[in-house]
C-alpha cells in the first residue's frame, strides 16, 4: 500500500508540473501581446486646421417677441449681442406682434389690464424693435415667418368680411388686411424684408408659412408638447428651427435615408409669465439663436441662452484666445 500511494503521489506532483508549465506558458503569450500593443505605429490623426472661407457667414434666430409683450431686458440683451455678430441672415420665427386684447377672438379677457392694450401699442412696439434691429445689422438679409399672433389680425379680417354678407369676402377681406395686416403696419416692402403669410406656401413645401434656407427648415412651431423638440425633428424629417413654445430645446437624431439631422427652439424674449397662465405658472426661457454657416451649407446651431436680462455671449467670446 505504501508503494502505490508514493506512486499517486508522483503522478500527482507531474501533474500539478505539467499545469503550471502550461499556465507560465499563457502568461509569457499575453505579456508578449502587451509588448506588441505598446510598440503598434498605430497613432490618433492629427487635427485638421479649418480655414475660413469667404462665403462662411453667422445667421441669427430671433424667436417670439410679441410686441408690447417683450421683456426689456431680453430685447436689450439680443440686441447687444446682435451688433457684435453682424449677421448675414436674420429670421425672425413669428409672433413679432403680440395682437391681443379685441384680435384675439378666441380669447376671453379676464383682468383689467387686459382691456387697456390696444394694437397701436403692439406695432409701435415692434417698430421700434425692427428699426434696433436694421440699425445693429445693417447688412442683414431679414426674412420674417408670421407666427399664430399673427394669424390674428387675418382671423379678424375674415370674420369682420364675411358679418358684411358679400358675395366676394375674400376681397373684402384683403380690404382690411391692406389696413391691418403686419406687412403694411410695419412698413416690410420699404424695409426690404422678405414676409411669409400663415395662409400661403413657400420654397415648394408641403406646409405652409414654412421656409427652407440651405439645409435648415424655418416655421412659427407645430407642436407645443413637452417633447415639441422631438415632434418636429420627426415631423419634418430634416434640420428645422422653430418658436411658438417660449421654452429652449432641441433634438438631435439620426436617420438612415437623412443622417443627423436636429430641431432647435432658441426660446423667447417675450415676458415669461403672462396674465393668461395665472394658474400655470411657466417654464419658458430667454434666449435667441445663432447659426455659423459654412460654403458648403453645413452648420453649427447654438441656443444663446439670457438670463434675467444678461446674456453671457459677449463674455465667453472675449475670453477664448
Amino acid at each position: 500500500m505504501g508503494v502505490r500511494k508514493l506512486i499517486d503521489n508522483q503522478a500527482e506532483v507531474e501533474r500539478l508540473q505539467a499545469e503550471n508549465a502550461s499556465l507560465l506558458a499563457t502568461i509569457d503569450r499575453y505579456q508578449q501581446q502587451v509588448e506588441n500593443l505598446r510598440g503598434s505605429k498605430y497613432r490618433l490623426p492629427k487635427a485638421s486646421k479649418a480655414k475660413a472661407s469667404k462665403t462662411d457667414f453667422a445667421r441669427v434666430v430671433i424667436p417670439d417677441v410679441h410686441g408690447c409683450k417683450a421683456n426689456a431686458g431680453a430685447v436689450s440683451a439680443f440686441l447687444s449681442d446682435l451688433e457684435q455678430v453682424n449677421p448675414k441672415q436674420i429670421v425672425l420665427l413669428g409672433d413679432l406682434l403680440d395682437c391681443g386684447g379685441f384680435l384675439a377672438l378666441h380669447h376671453t379677457m379676464s383682468y383689467g389690464e387686459e382691456t387697456t392694450y390696444t394694437y397701436e401699442d403692439d406695432i409701435s412696439a415692434a417698430i421700434q424693435f425692427l428699426d434696433e434691429v436694421q440699425k445693429r445689422a445693417p447688412r442683414a438679409e431679414i426674412h420674417y415667418i408670421e407666427g399664430n399672433h399673427e394669424r390674428r389680425i387675418e382671423t379678424w379680417c375674415t370674420t369682420k368680411a364675411l358679418s358684411m354678407g358679400s358675395p366676394k369676402p375674400e376681397l373684402e377681406c384683403e380690404k382690411l388686411r391692406e389696413l391691418y395686416a403686419p406687412e403694411v403696419v410695419l412698413d416690410l416692402d420699404r424695409r426690404k424684408i422678405n414676409h411669409y403669410r400663415n395662409g400661403k406656401y413657400y420654397h415648394g413645401l408641403p406646409i405652409p408659412c414654412t421656409i427652407k434656407l440651405g439645409r435648415m427648415h424655418f416655421t412659427h412651431g407645430i407642436s407645443t408638447a413637452q417633447n415639441c423638440a422631438a415632434v418636429h425633428v420627426s415631423k419634418f424629417n430634416g434640420n428645422v428651427c422653430y418658436g411658438h413654445s417660449h421654452r429652449a430645446d432641441s433634438a438631435i437624431i439620426r436617420t438612415v435615408s437623412q443622417g443627423v439631422i436636429g430641431a432647435w427652439n432658441p426660446g423667447t424674449l417675450s415676458e415669461l409669465q403672462p396674465l393668461w397662465r395665472h394658474t400655470s405658472p411657466t417654464n419658458w426661457s430667454h434666449g435667441w439663436g445663432l447659426q455659423l454657416i459654412a460654403n458648403n451649407e453645413d452648420f453649427m446651431h447654438i441656443n444663446v441662452p439670457i438670463y434675467d436680462g444678461r446674456s453671457l455671449l459677449q463674455n465667453l467670446t472675449s475670453r477664448i484666445g
